[in-house]
């Protein structure tokens, strides 16, 4: 594809056909005049000869003839292959013998949706949700998070070092004391669908009161933010289904995701693992006092400073109109 202000376009390879066809000028004088090689200006003034004005147009790389194309039963095969058992490129070519970039070829030809488009279970194209103005969805989710023992964990120590400071107890008798000494953090995170704006909490456990609690502060914290939530989104976990938390959410409208189907609410899990990436196994810390003071740090760098690619890299802040504390 030629650019628009290019001293052959269109409109230049039409002058200069018709300086050679209609005009008499030689070919080499009309290639010095529009400072082409001689080859290139005998090209468009054949094609002025045969076709006309239509001859000036792009004309597709594509060959005539693809003798060394795959055979259109290998590729019923490999799109078989695809349908039911929903393999990548390199399984299906290992089962037929065929290269890898061969199967990719014929994938990408036929336009097949990527596996990471598609919804393991019933291979049918994942709905990308997206919310149209901030607080018409927010999801909802828990992940927990194992806590750092004394001294550091297995990550830092070792297993067999790390595994002994986690159960370590100095009285005898207290085996129960083990369970409390490792341990969960339950993370709870609000998340807005339009702006990616999070509200996130370490609290020590998952039930109803717990859950209610945490969602009447994220609730205050996005009307701090300046816009009002309509719907939240949340898996089936009892404390969701709870009076509870129905009772916190008031009028605002809730919706439970499809069982078994968590990529329905894709955009808290995906905090989720950003999170755990980026903050809970970024580095190794030396205790669990540690890592949770950093963890306010980040929440704040998420919001007001990274990069989000589904906002064309911007934070989620930029999202947020008049969003105070935006450009600290």
């Amino acid at each position: 594809m030629s650019h628009r202000n290019a001293p052959l376009s269109e409109t230049g390879r039409l002058r200069l056909a018709r300086c050679v066809v209609e005009d008499g000028w030689s070919l080499r004088r009309a290639a010095e005049r529009f400072q082409v090689a001689v080859t290139t200006a005998a090209r468009w003034a054949g094609r002025y000869r045969e076709l006309g004005e239509s001859g000036m147009a792009d004309r597709s790389s594509r060959p005539h003839r693809s003798p060394n194309q795959t055979p259109t039963r290998t590729e019923r095969r490999i799109i078989k292959v695809r349908v039911i058992r929903r393999w990548g490129p390199a399984r299906i070519a290992y089962l037929l013998g065929l290269n890898v970039s061969t199967v990719h070829n014929v994938l990408t030809r036929y336009g097949l949706a990527k596996l990471r488009w598609l919804d393991r279970s019933t291979g049918r194209v994942i709905r990308r949700m997206e919310s149209a103005h901030c607080g018409d969805l927010v999801h909802v989710d828990v992940k927990k998070v194992g806590k750092i023992p004394a001294g550091g964990g297995w990550r830092m120590l070792g297993r067999t070092i790390g595994n002994r400071n986690a159960h370590a107890d100095k009285s005898p008798g207290r085996r129960r004391d083990r369970h409390l000494i490792r341990g969960y953090h339950f993370l709870h995170t609000a998340i807005d669908a339009h702006s990616r704006l999070a509200y996130s909490e370490v609290l020590a456990d998952e039930r109803k009161e717990t859950a209610a609690g945490f969602w009447l502060r994220a609730n205050s914290w996005f009307n701090e933010c300046g816009f009002e939530v309509r719907n939240v989104l949340t898996d089936n976990g009892s404390c969701y289904r709870s009076h509870a938390f129905r009772d916190a959410l008031g009028d605002i409208g809730h919706r439970r995701t499809r069982p078994y189907r968590p990529q329905t609410n894709g955009k808290v899990e995906r905090f989720h693992r950003t999170l755990a990436d980026e903050w809970a196994y970024a580095r190794l810390y030396t205790s669990d006092t540690e890592r949770c003071a950093e963890f306010p740090i980040w929440l704040h760098t998420y919001n007001h400073h990274r990069g989000h690619t589904a906002l064309g890299g911007q934070p989620p802040a930029t999202r947020v109109p008049n969003l105070s504390g935006q450009y600290t």
